[in-house]
């Protein structure tokens, strides 16, 4: 990619460093004007506002040099190429979900490049996500943003619960995040893990999960528990999956594994955790006992994405070996659909809240848009430049925003879902 890159190199400006809140007002007005509306892609400008007349290759040069060179990381070798044979052919051209706005003036980062789960919707119009060491929060409603939370420095919580580390952490690197209604979790390289009512000032609870060297927070998941607890349950690079019980900021379930868990889902009914990591199988596990109960055996390299359909009859998990598999409970002894992506891992799932709908992310470039009803047999393929920093479905399924790492087109693209009926952009 180098040869490329060098083409595009008078359009890269500096990589700003440190919290996202500390760029200066120019900066900010300046990246606003850069952003792409709706009107202007219909236009012809590119949604990304990459000048393509302006250099000396094309777009699609640039899209076929991308695929014939972007190397896909494998734990184990070849693995894209022995899942690649199962995998199902799929009618692309679908449109369910229509552009928006390219916003480059909040810019979303990442720090592990194997963990992409740093971009969260609370609505239609509010998204969070991770920008250097700022949790960020995005309007589309306004186009305007605001620090959340910066831990850039020393954090430490204002409340006090029993467990909770008084002494708080100091730069605290952010591998992981989510965020549901008005609580927001960050997990950090360190086994950090920082809760925060967005309601509330400060931060409520500090912990760590373990001091093992290899404490890494791969994946945090917050949930309702069938009591109407809110908890949360954090994945761990030490094998270990711990459950939170928020009522009461203590540690109420600790289930050790045999490889490090890079990413759990939990069924709609709270009963089944599915979980996968560093092992071609993923398994399915009774989330009381602890006792598994099935191995899903089908991938060929290490898990990072996983996501049960609304219904919980059915599941998805994603992989290094470039596909993600569909999965159903009825008969899990083979997954029943292969889905194949173009570049690289398929590194977050996600799934519509009425069903209708899967997003699944590779590393860099695209993003896929499966109809489930019609059997995933048809997809809407989001095509742009940079690496994928998250996306999620707002829970009205309303949005779909992406996260994109890049220096200089670094952004947030948000799209809408396309209805029978569409309305003019009122803001151009």
């Amino acid at each position: 990619m180098e040869e490329v890159d060098d083409m595009m190199d008078e359009f890269h400006g500096r990589d700003g460093g440190g919290s996202d809140s500390d760029v200066n007002e120019f900066d900010y007005m300046n990246s606003r004007n850069q952003d792409t509306t709706a009107a202007q892609a219909r236009g012809g400008r590119d949604i990304q506002g990459i000048p393509w007349e302006r250099l000396n290759i094309t777009r699609e040069k640039y899209r076929q040099t991308r695929l014939e060179q972007y190397k896909n990381y494998e734990n184990i070798s070849q693995s894209g190429e022995v899942s690649e044979k199962e995998c199902k052919t799929t009618e692309k051209g679908g449109s369910y979900y229509e552009f928006r706005r390219n916003s480059r003036s909040v810019r979303s980062t990442i720090l592990h490049f194997q963990l992409r789960n740093l971009v969260w919707a609370t609505s239609k119009h509010d998204v969070y996500l991770m920008s250097h060491y700022s949790v960020m929060h995005w309007s589309s409603l306004t186009h305007t943003k605001s620090e959340v939370l910066n831990v850039s420095g020393h954090i430490a919580p204002c409340e006090k619960h029993p467990g909770s580390l008084l002494e708080g952490f100091t730069q605290t690197q952010v591998s992981t995040l989510a965020v549901k209604d008005k609580l927001l979790v960050a997990g950090g390289f360190h086994g950090e893990l920082i809760c925060k009512y967005l309601d509330r000032p400060g931060v409520s609870y500090c912990t760590r999960t373990t001091y093992d060297d290899n404490a890494i927070t791969n994946a945090v998941e917050i949930y309702t528990s069938s009591s109407g607890a809110v908890h949360f349950v954090a994945s761990n690079n030490d094998c270990g999956v711990r459950d939170f019980d928020l009522e009461s900021f203590q540690l109420s379930k600790h289930l050790p594994f045999s490889w490090p868990v890079n990413h759990t889902s939990l069924s709609p009914d709270g009963r089944l955790l599915l979980i996968v990591g560093d092992d071609p199988d993923g398994i399915l596990v009774d989330f009381r006992s602890g006792e598994v109960i099935a191995s899903l055996r089908g991938h060929s390299d290490y898990s990072f994405a996983s996501a049960w359909h609304p219904s919980g009859l059915t599941f998805a998990t994603g992989n290094q070996d470039r596909t993600c598999r569909i999965w159903d409970m009825r008969n899990l002894s083979n997954s029943v659909t292969a889905l194949k992506g173009n570049l690289g891992a398929i590194r977050s799932i996600r799934y519509t809240s009425d069903g209708k709908f899967m997003a699944m992310a590779e590393p860099a470039d695209f993003v896929h848009v499966f109809d489930v009803e019609g059997g995933y047999k048809t997809e809407q393929e989001i095509d742009f430049f940079g690496e994928i920093s998250g996306m999620s479905f707002s829970p009205d399924t309303e949005s779909l925003f992406i996260g994109v790492w890049d220096r200089t087109y670094g952004s947030l693209i948000e799209f809408g879902r396309r209805r029978e009926f569409s309305y003019l952009d009122t803001i151009v």
